[in-house]
């Protein structure tokens, strides 16, 4: 019997009444594997109702005991780390391996957010007038809500978990029905770890349970990652409900390879960038920007031969490169782009389409591709795919390659490998994209930082994890105080009234 994933409401799991479901899949065989609910309206309402009635309780424990749940949720996860990594891999198709760096990632905001004491921390200024103090202080949302992509089902409902919860607020979160089980069993690890029922809640949904979050008042904050259109779908129907919003959409990253690079490094670098995890990450490297014909043909025949060489397979498999795409929507949408790209003149190098697995021929596996001669009119070169497509994009010298970076309309990351410095401090400046590497394939920022696009790959004005994410999560109070000597009195004024 196909099992049934639950909602988490409340600090319980529970069963949908309303009688709407999806299929889970397990990419690796193409077959269901469980049926996910999509909750209704009204189903979502009392799920803001437990959140709702949580939350004052949870606000008025002080920092460090939300910490130390913090703190015991990290163990509980580490302590399950095999049970959770297997479990992601056979809903995604990611291998394992790469589901626990997923999970870890996630692990490291966590361990980030455990420091909300000094950080949720005022200012304090005394005698800022005569006998005048003025401080401010950092108070929570209330309930705030998640709506987060199939790509990362434990890291980004951690990036965005943990902030919101350590901040104080109730924490409701919509995971992709593609991947959800995950979810379900951190919010049972959270419960375990001593979080209050009600403060962390999963419910699964399509659009009705997203339009229901984005427009109940009692949200005060959603935050978003997935494709750009989406991403702006949420921002405008979000702000234009009066609530703040910070929604992350699609990339294009691209990787300048300069004439002096060590080609060997770029191209492990591509390689483990480019097609790990079938391509299915937002800062994956999809574009390679050779400078100079003569680095651009070496390249080429370099990842041609190692593209040859990656072994695709089941997601559970411990000798395989990348396992399945998440869908067989996925791998239809991906073998359109490969053929766009040939229609539109680009040169194959590497054709993915129709690989099948011995044993699992109804998985939803696609090869590695790569192309060469991609223009920037190109559908391949200005749309994100999304799959195991690499494409190389000439530049004649260094300044077309820096343009081409940042003038796509996606300005989430990129990567310049060279071994000059001058280079790299000229790029790393100037070029007109959020997240930056240098003589690094994934540009991601540790969990101090912050995370987040520019242009079309984000909307809003704080990023993800790092201070930011503790700004978006709170609100604050600033008091001015003064406490005159017994039956002092200054009189009424009618002027604005000023430090002097």
């Amino acid at each position: 019997m196909t099992r049934t994933i639950p909602h988490f409401v409340g600090g319980s799991l529970l069963t949908s009444k309303d009688g709407r479901f999806g299929d889970v899949y397990d990419p690796s065989t193409g077959s269901v594997q469980a049926r996910v609910p999509l909750a209704s309206a009204g189903e979502v309402r009392r799920v803001i109702d437990d959140a709702e009635a949580a939350q004052p309780g949870w606000a008025a424990t002080n920092p460090q005991k939300r910490a130390r749940v913090l703190l015991r949720f990290l163990d509980l996860v580490q302590k399950n780390m095999t049970e959770l990594a297997t479990l992601l891999s056979s809903e995604h198709g990611k291998t394992v391996e790469d589901a626990r760096g997923d999970i870890q990632r996630g692990l490291e905001v966590i361990e980030f957010s455990a420091g909300a004491p000094h950080l949720l921390k005022g200012e304090y200024a005394t005698e800022a007038g005569s006998g005048i103090d003025v401080y401010s202080m950092r108070q929570p949302l209330g309930v705030v809500a998640a709506i987060t992509p199939f790509n990362f089902p434990a890291m980004i409902p951690l990036w965005k978990a943990g902030p919101a919860i350590a901040a104080g607020n109730a924490f409701v979160l919509k995971p992709s029905e593609r991947d959800p089980s995950v979810p379900v069993r951190l919010a049972e690890l959270f419960l375990e770890a001593g979080l209050p029922a009600g403060i962390f809640n999963v419910v699964h949904g399509d659009k009705e349970a997203v339009d229901t979050l984005l427009t109940d008042p009692r949200i005060q904050a959603v935050g978003f990652v997935g494709s750009t259109p989406i991403a702006e779908y949420i921002y405008t129907t979000a702000t234009a409900h009066g609530k703040r919003a910070q929604c992350f959409g699609g990339a294009k990253n691209h990787m300048i390879v300069m004439p002096d690079a060590d080609l060997d490094l770029v191209t492990d670098a591509l390689i483990g960038s480019g097609y790990g995890s079938a391509g299915e990450r937002c800062m994956a490297i999809s574009v390679a920007v050779p400078v100079g014909d003569e680095t651009a043909d070496a390249l080429a025949a370099k990842l041609t031969e190692r593209a040859s060489q990656l072994r695709i397979g089941p997601a559970l498999a411990e000798d395989v490169d990348y396992g399945p795409l998440v869908a067989r929507s996925a791998v239809e949408r991906v073998e359109d782009y490969i053929q766009q790209g040939i229609d539109a003149g680009a040169t194959l190098l590497a054709d993915g389409r129709g690989l099948t697995i011995p044993g699992h021929e109804e998985g939803f596996y696609l090869g590695p591709t790569l192309f060469d001669h991609v223009t920037p009119d190109m559908s391949i070169y200005r749309e994100e795919i999304f799959g195991p497509v690499l494409v190389i994009a000439r530049a004649a010298d260094y300044e077309q390659a820096l343009a081409m970076a940042s003038d796509h309309e996606f300005g989430n990351g990129v990567s310049i490998f060279t071994r000059d410095g001058d280079a790299a401090r000229d790029f790393t400046a100037r070029v007109n994209v959020g997240m930056v590497g240098v003589n690094v394939p994934i540009p991601v920022p540790i969990a101090y930082f912050t995370f987040g696009g520019w242009k079309r790959s984000g909307f809003g004005d704080l990023n993800q994890h790092g201070a930011d994410a503790f700004r978006f999560y709170t609100k604050t109070k600033t008091v001015t105080s003064r406490w005159p000597a017994h039956g002092v009195r200054d009189g009424a004024s009618f002027v604005i009234p000023t430090m002097h």
